[in-house]
């Protein structure tokens, strides 16, 4: 018997647990049949999905507006938090090593 692929990430490597479907790679649950209502799945610069509790590397030298400080490029942000209702694109919140708390966008990260 061939179990589908996840609906959130496309992962081929779904298992059973009782009545319910089960993501290894994105922790998604389902039941089968159940439709999946727009979710959002964010992923890095090289195309990776991204889950809350990621680590990651910044890739671009980023500008603090309000601020002269800059978050330079290889800095690696660990544990974020993913926004999936971010309007304006910042879809990471983190907190960064002597800058404290920000958001940042998932475009100009790579997962670790």
């Amino acid at each position: 018997m061939s179990l589908p692929a996840c609906p959130k990430c496309q992962s081929t490597y779904t298992y059973e647990d009782g009545d319910l479907l089960i993501c290894p790679e994105c922790a998604h649950e389902w039941r089968e049949g159940e439709e999946l209502d727009d979710v959002v799945v964010i992923k890095d610069a090289n195309g990776n999905i991204l889950a809350d509790g990621d680590s990651v590397t910044v890739i671009k030298d980023l500008k603090i507006k309000g601020s002269s400080s800059v978050v330079k490029v290889g800095t690696k942000v660990k544990s974020i938090r993913l926004l999936h209702d971010a309007s304006d694109g910042h879809d990471i919140d983190c907190k960064i090593d002597g800058i404290g708390a920000m958001k940042l966008k998932s475009e100009y990260v790579k997962k670790v």
